[in-house]
């Protein structure tokens, strides 16, 4: 058996269930450290065992007192996205979708974004992922550095333009 999986019959890790009012204080710390969505806090009371309808009460006082606030969230993930990690827009307006924040406020979000620099940043990850690559061809590392500027999140003719920048289009033929 792998020695990461649990055993069938072994115990399973013991629920942290907490009071409304446990939770409350809980994500007020929270919240004071770091932002966090509406489903995040949904998902931490879920795990804490508090029930919906105290969870609804709970992320209505969150929202009241401005401990949360998905518009102020979305803002700062999209700078921290694009400025530490280097994502591009379509993967930011993917993970946003994935945690539940309204398509309107990712829309603003995005539009609010600095966009200055994303093509140098864009280089810079597709460069450190040249070095990293075995290929046998520049058409190859081509296809790779494509495929993973895409996975980045931008959008295909950014990708294009920035790699053929970087690498020749083909290896010269030798003759016949």
């Amino acid at each position: 058996m792998c020695p990461t999986r649990m055993k069938p019959d072994s115990p399973k890790r013991p629920r942290r269930d907490k009071t409304p009012e446990q939770a409350l204080a809980q994500l007020m710390r929270l919240c004071a450290r770091a932002e966090k969505s509406e489903s995040d806090a949904l998902r931490l009371m879920r795990g804490w065992g508090v029930g919906d309808r105290e969870a609804a009460e709970v992320l209505a006082r969150l929202v009241r007192d401005r401990f949360i606030d998905d518009a102020r969230y979305a803002g700062a993930f999209v700078r921290e996205k694009m400025r530490l990690s280097g994502w591009g827009e379509y993967k930011i307006r993917a993970a946003l979708q994935r945690k539940g924040i309204a398509p309107q406020t990712v829309e603003e979000a995005l539009g609010e974004a600095d966009r200055t620099g994303m093509g140098e940043r864009l280089r810079t990850q597709l460069e450190r992922k040249t070095r990293l690559t075995r290929y046998s061809t520049r058409y190859e590392l081509k296809n790779k550095l494509i495929r993973y500027g895409l996975a980045l999140g931008y959008d295909y003719a950014t990708v294009h333009e920035t790699v053929a920048s970087m690498v020749a289009d083909t290896d010269p033929c030798d003759d016949f």
